[in-house]
């Protein structure tokens, strides 16, 4: 681990916790589902995803009839709390030997019991486990110090990812974790529609209907087995990945199929003497390639506040 003044980024070997970070996953699935549910639709599905804020992640303010409420992970006190809008805050335990299913089950009892009537598709998505959430008894590892690892390496993340969002003055995506993939991300648009993607299926054609470059963290799954950032340009431009990246440790690689995505091991922030900057020179870099090879106005797209060019 390397300590810098005010930096302490935490270690994160995906193989060490990869039973907790599967039943997180699966939790977050479950909340991040509420949250659909009960908000109005947003472009792209910004309706759908989490926020990291002081305690864990949270759904920020929903709605049932009349009713708001906010559901949210506390990490600190290892709890999923739930609060409503007439001042009542309900709260359960997370931890060891809480199966997905009892998860589930503990959850919408507690909400049922405040009058908060939510219909989900309650099963999850984007992941190799089928099995419906309520049903699901297998998944039932949570290690605290795992998860208080990672939740303080989100904290660090996110306060980045903000300030790499405020140098780009185009439209631009809230920094945001989406749980199918449980990965943290911030998209920069360029203000034009992307061709329709042939054969999408109604998730995907949302998310791209304009062109994008994203940028994000997840911990690592059965292809890419390490925490990581990343970046990809959609629609990909054909010379895309012939771009150079920055810091050397940054590579091209194609994971899931034919698509390109630029890839930086967390290790590898976690372990320079410098770990903002060689964040923001990755996200720089991949934002470069991407912006140059679709042929997007960078000049003036770059905010006022945005570190002057190199």
């Amino acid at each position: 681990m390397v300590v810098q003044p005010g930096v302490v980024l935490p270690e994160l070997p995906l193989k060490d916790w990869e039973a907790t970070k599967t039943t997180l996953h699966l939790w977050v699935q479950i909340v991040g589902k509420v949250r659909l549910a009960a908000t109005p639709p947003q472009s792209h599905w910004w309706n759908a995803p989490l926020y990291v804020d002081t305690r864990g992640l949270t759904t920020r303010r929903l709605r049932s009839g009349d009713l708001d409420f906010d559901t949210s992970f506390h990490f600190v006190d290892h709890e999923l709390v739930v609060r409503t809008s007439r001042g009542e805050v309900d709260a359960f335990a997370v931890g060891d030997g809480l199966s997905v299913a009892a998860f589930y089950e503990r959850l919408f009892t507690l909400l049922r019991g405040r009058g908060i009537e939510v219909r989900i598709n309650a099963g999850p998505f984007g992941v190799p486990i089928t099995t419906p959430f309520a049903e699901d008894t297998e998944h039932d590892s949570y290690d605290r110090e795992a998860v208080e690892r990672y939740w303080r390496a989100l904290r660090w993340i996110d306060w980045r990812f903000q300030e790499f969002a405020g140098w780009f003055c185009g439209k631009t995506s809230p920094v945001h974790l989406f749980w199918h993939g449980l990965d943290l991300a911030v998209t920069r648009f360029s203000g034009k529609w992307a061709p329709e993607l042939p054969n999408a299926d109604p998730v995907s054609r949302e998310a791209y209907s304009h062109e994008v470059i994203s940028f994000g963290f997840w911990l690592g799954d059965e292809k890419v087995r390490m925490p990581a950032f990343y970046s990809y340009t959609a629609p990909e431009p054909g010379d895309l990945a012939e771009q150079p990246l920055r810091p050397e440790s940054a590579s091209w690689q194609q994971p899931y199929g034919s698509s390109h995505m630029a890839l930086l091991p967390y290790d590898e922030v976690q372990g320079a003497s410098d770990p903002r900057a060689t964040l923001l020179e990755f996200l720089e870099s991949a934002y470069n390639a991407g912006a140059t090879t679709a042929g997007w106005d960078a000049d003036s797209l770059r905010a006022s506040c945005a570190p002057p060019v190199t």
